[in-house]
């Protein structure tokens, strides 16, 4: 009978623990985002440094994609909108991989239909190109003319309040996944 009592503690004690964990990718050991200062799109100076206190969860996108970025954007709402109380607490930044055709005055609509706290960054080519250089987002253009596509790394980016990259999770990870890390980056985990 002690066996089993003891058992079920040493289980429920590594289910604890196994729950404490983030669900994303890590980066072990966790090292300083690299700043992004870029006007945003709604005209207002935006700088990551300046971010402390939130979890910033960082998304390189384009607004003509038809498939990844809409639905990475949807589920992140759904995130904030699970986190209740600590939804404050998390900031969602949306990359520009295409500033040929993301103007600001189309980012900052684009991201409307998702969340009006979500962020946009835009800038010319080469703002944009030396931001995906710092995280390590590959972009390619496929197509000709005004009807192209851009291939990009598909990531969500988790940087915790004190600034620290922390995670990066693929594409596709439900809503879920989302909250929970962002609940345990928020608790200081």
């Amino acid at each position: 009978m002690m066996r089993a009592v003891l058992f079920s503690l040493l289980l429920a004690a590594g289910a604890a623990h196994a729950a404490d964990k983030l669900k994303s990718g890590t980066f072990d050991p966790p090292r300083m985002a690299p700043n992004i200062a870029q006007q945003a799109a709604d005209g207002k100076p935006f700088a990551l440094d300046k971010q402390r206190g939130k979890v910033v969860v960082l998304e390189f996108g384009y607004t003509n994609c038809a498939d990844v970025c809409p639905v990475s954007l949807a589920l992140l709402k759904q995130a904030r909108e699970r986190l209740g109380p600590l939804r404050d607490k998390l900031q969602v930044v949306f990359v520009s991989v295409d500033p040929e055709r993301d103007t600001a005055s189309r980012l900052k609509s684009y991201l409307a239909q998702f969340d009006p706290t979500f962020i946009g960054l835009t800038g010319s080519a080469q703002q944009m190109a030396a931001i995906r250089t710092a995280y390590g987002i590959s972009a390619a253009r496929s197509g000709k003319g005004d009807d192209y596509v851009m291939g990009h790394s598909s990531y969500l980016y988790f940087i915790d309040p004190k600034g620290q990259l922390r995670a990066l999770m693929p594409f596709g990870r439900p809503a879920d996944d989302i909250v929970h890390d962002v609940t345990l980056l928020v608790q200081g985990q």
